[in-house]
């Protein structure tokens, strides 16, 4: 808070401040790069400029799956709505061509035995209610057809087909989006940063995967992939270049059994992209690791896919996951409150390169690891030790302080005694 006037000089304290902003070093912030896949699996990609949109009527199904709910229930109602109101007007026009509209016929129909084509149709309005009871077989038995005109029965014909597609269209419709892959992929969840450090000798990019629910993924494959810009040698650029990462896993197949939570571990060798980045290096690269699981959900039996992806700044150089998975009285419990959680290990800040390059950099490391966690070890000893030392005298002084003087009484005779009490 600046000093009131006339106290300090405004020129004293304008001369102040300008040399504390001069003293703070001003740091610029890296501009945030757009990720292609965002934490929650959803790609960043906005399509534009597109011209032929008649492709999408093409496959008007799955056109009409990745409407909006909005959307899809506005084209639900609507598709009903206009066809009720489509054959009640063929239906209108029909009884209107035969002369039911007309009142002679109905004061004439006891005489000459007249017979129309739907009876009780005698506006437009009843004529709605018997197309929506045609449609959708509802027989309130006051409207019905008869046999005096051939096309009101294409008339029907046609409507119970026209509803039939219509009913099968939209409900598969609703369906298919209740039951989309994504929705099950909810429940699969990854680990909000992914670690690299030394696993069996090798620098290893780990992240953790699990399943909430207790129903499986069959056949569940992990892929992971890089995504950075690069250019070619004949100065090409790709702005999206995807490149595959093997995956350390024992199993020919590349299938997991997604019953625990899990690490998925790759090895950092000739073949990755991170051959070559080093601790320091990791936070300058412009890269991202897209993570995506795939499997068949074993209640549906339908192909659900899950996605996430890890930047420069999600990768934690130097750290181990914490184990989550432990035995309960007969019963593997699962933690999901340390599904993320991290511990610092000791790993070689040099890159994978580097390391297979000099072997002894690894044996420094573990080395001086293990003489800091036994100087620890030393340390926490020493001070438990000066602490029990402390209490004891503590202990002593308080005793001492607990002792009864002697006490010295004068008999009236003159004489002293001395007692303890």
């Amino acid at each position: 808070m600046l000093a009131r006037k006339s106290i300090i000089p405004e020129e004293y304290v304008l001369a102040r401040i300008a040399a504390e902003n001069l003293r703070k070093p001003r740091i610029r912030d890296r501009p945030r790069k757009a990720r292609f896949i965002a934490k929650n699996g959803a790609c960043n990609l906005a399509h534009k400029n597109i011209r032929e949109q008649g492709r999408f009527l093409q496959d008007i199904f799955t056109t009409l799956v990745d409407l909006k709910w909005r959307h899809t229930l506005v084209i639900f109602t609507m598709s009903f709505l206009c066809s009720w109101l489509l054959f009640a007007m063929m239906w209108w026009l029909v009884a209107f061509a035969h002369g039911d509209m007309d009142p002679s016929t109905e004061n004439t129909s006891n005489s000459t035995k007249w017979t129309p084509c739907v009876t009780c149709v005698r506006s437009f309005t009843s004529a709605f209610l018997f197309s929506i009871e045609v449609q959708v077989t509802i027989g309130f038995g006051g409207r019905m057809m008869t046999e005096e005109c051939p096309l009101a029965i294409t008339v029907l014909i046609l409507q119970n087909i026209v509803g039939l597609i219509i009913n099968a269209v939209m409900l598969g419709c609703i369906f298919m989006k209740t039951a989309q892959a994504h929705r099950r992929a909810e429940t699969l969840i990854f680990s909000r940063q992914a670690v690299i450090a030394v696993r069996n000798g090798k620098l290893c990019f780990m992240f953790r995967v699990g399943d909430l629910r207790k129903s499986m993924i069959i056949s569940a494959s992990v892929r992971i992939q890089v995504v950075r810009k690069t250019t070619t040698p004949e100065g090409e650029v790709i702005p999206i270049h995807q490149v595959d990462i093997p995956m350390d896993n024992p199993i020919e197949s590349n299938n997991i059994f997604l019953v625990a939570p899990l690490i998925i571990c790759h090895v950092i060798d000739k073949r990755s992209p991170l051959y070559d980045i080093s601790a320091s290096d990791l936070a300058l690269q412009d890269l991202e690791l897209i993570v995506i699981l795939e499997g068949v959900v074993e209640t549906t039996g339908i192909t659900t896919q899950a996605r996430t992806s890890y930047v420069a700044e999600e990768i934690l150089w130097g750290h181990r996951f914490v184990p989550i998975v432990t035995e309960e009285e007969g019963v593997y419990a699962v933690d999901y409150s340390k599904f993320g959680n991290t511990v610092k290990v000791a790993a070689p800040r040099c890159s994978a390169r580097e390391l297979d390059e000099k072997p002894s950099i690894l044996i420094q490391t573990l080395q001086k690891s293990e003489l800091s966690h036994q100087n620890s070890l030393r340390k926490r000893n020493s001070m438990r030790r000066n602490n029990s030392i402390r209490r004891s005298n503590s202990m002593r002084r308080t005793n001492s302080s607990l002792i009864v003087p002697k006490v010295q009484f004068i008999t009236p005779e003159g004489s002293q005694s001395a007692s303890e009490t």
